[in-house]
């Protein structure tokens, strides 16, 4: 049987740090406790596969892709949103709002076409 006694112990001290620090800190706090809590799991989980001589579980391969151009609603999407954003960024961050909408547009953009690249590989 799992020794719950660490897990109730984080979970005491994260509550306590947050009555310390304050609610600013609450998402940071919580982040910790999860991603420890998230830690231990896996171990456990690790150590009956190990016990048991079970097999990591491995995901079934991507099926194969489909003819069609994946780019198209990408590019589609990038310009409706593009629209309302470039207006919405010049009227409340005047030309660095531009920027970065339009950089972040383009960066979502070579990232799908980059992945499409590596997937051909």
């Amino acid at each position: 049987m799992p020794d719950y006694q660490d897990i109730r112990q984080d979970m005491r001290a994260t509550i306590e740090a947050r009555r310390d620090l304050g609610p600013e800190y609450e998402a940071a706090l919580v982040e910790s406790f999860v991603e420890r809590l998230d830690q231990s799991i896996a171990h456990r989980v690790r150590a009956e596969m190990h016990a048991t001589g079970a097999q990591p579980y491995s995901p079934p391969s991507a099926p194969p892709r489909k003819g069609g151009n994946g780019s198209i609603p990408i590019a589609l999407g990038s310009m409706a949103l593009g629209i309302p954003l470039t207006a919405i960024a010049s009227q409340s961050s005047g030309t660095l709002g531009l920027l970065l909408v339009w950089g972040g547009i383009v960066a979502i953009n070579l990232a799908h076409a980059l992945g499409r690249l590596r997937g051909r590989d």
